[in-house]
């Protein structure tokens, strides 16, 4: 039996229902997130310069895409204008939802497995259309009957089990922090919380990084052309 004193650490709690239609903290902290994405992108390049005189905001954001640009570059090996909408999209996204838990009352969309698997599915859809993109369908599709025509159930099964890892590994750690933060909090509501809060920052970057270099390992197999 639960009692009122429980502590929700459920990002899917319904906040709103009418009918049909509710609206739980997953959704509202997804669209919140995607909001102030879209108007800090708004706010930074309204104002773009090519001259010697940058904007501290142009400063961030030039050694922001040209670090995810390298990073590409390393895993993917090749140019990474074609692949950087998407993976960029990806780790900033996880990024700033991971971020923003520093504010009381806020709850990482990450936490919530129906998140983390439309994003592994976001994923798992962009793998084969950069493949077919770069390769065609005929020679994309041809992957999965290698070495024989007999692998070809074990090469779909491992596409679902990857996409299915992506997703159980992002809410696992996630879910993981927000659990034992929950717990601490009810015994030591002082300062082993806020380390707790300071590692959770730490674990969500690296994890929002683990997630984006593990698409594009997955979109660069695709992509790959044998010589």
């Amino acid at each position: 039996m639960s009692s009122g004193n429980d502590i929700q650490i459920s990002p899917d709690a319904v906040l709103w229902q009418w009918g049909p239609v509710g609206l739980n903290r997953t959704i509202l902290f997804t669209w919140l997130v995607m909001v102030l994405l879209v108007g800090i992108s708004w706010l930074v390049t309204r104002r773009l310069s090519t001259g010697t005189k940058l904007s501290k905001g142009q400063h961030v954001l030039e050694i922001l895409v040209s670090a995810l640009r390298d990073q590409i570059r390393d895993v993917g090996g090749r140019e990474p204008e074609r692949y950087m909408p998407f993976v960029g999209s990806l780790f900033l996204f996880l990024a700033f939802a991971n971020l923003l838990s520093i504010f009381p009352g806020y709850t990482p969309p990450t936490g919530s497995l129906s998140t983390t698997a439309a994003l592994a599915t976001c994923v798992f859809v962009a793998v084969p259309m950069f493949g077919i993109a770069r390769k065609g369908v005929w020679n994309y599709l041809q992957q999965y009957l290698q070495p024989s025509i007999l692998m070809l159930p074990f090469n779909v099964i491992g596409e679902l089990s990857r996409t299915l890892a992506l997703a159980v590994r992002l809410y696992g750690n996630m879910m993981s922090g927000t659990v034992i933060a929950a717990i601490l909090l009810g015994f030591v509501p002082l300062f082993i919380p806020v380390l707790m809060q300071l590692f959770g920052l730490l674990t969500g970057m690296i994890q929002a990084y683990i997630f984006s270099v593990l698409a594009m390992v997955y979109i660069a197999s695709a992509t790959q052309v044998e010589r």
